[in-house]
């Protein structure tokens, strides 16, 4: 775990989040800076840097995330319809190098068009 890892630290309670849901391995919290009525941030314990880290033994995390993000969803009452999303590296927009999963949802949601940027 690198020391100065927001997310790490979050993890390890040395700094306060809005946790709502836990499973084996990952937390869901609230995203501080939420760009939807629902903006849920979930996060494995283990720190991986980014998706572009992951490799094919990490199938049961990426399992257990997007299990957690269900979760969250219907507990948020968003499954209908929501965005699950994950930046990879600065030219990205990731601005924490932990990977992390945004749960967007709560209102329509438009399509993402690959020429101009588009904030959720």
């Amino acid at each position: 775990m690198p020391g100065d890892c927001l997310f790490c630290s979050i993890v390890a309670g040395d700094v306060p989040a809005d946790r709502i849901a836990e499973a084996e391995g990952v937390i869901a919290v609230r995203d501080i800076s939420p760009r939807a009525p629902v903006h849920v941030l979930v996060v494995p314990e283990r720190h991986v840097g980014s998706a572009h880290e992951l490799g094919d033994d990490d199938a049961a995390l990426l399992a257990d995330c997007f299990a957690l993000a269900r979760r969250v969803a219907t507990a948020e009452g968003i499954a209908e319809g929501y965005r699950i999303t994950t930046n990879v590296g600065e030219r990205g927009g990731q601005s924490i190098a932990h990977l992390h999963f945004h749960v967007i949802g709560g209102r329509q949601l438009g399509h993402i068009d690959s020429g101009s940027p588009e904030a959720p």
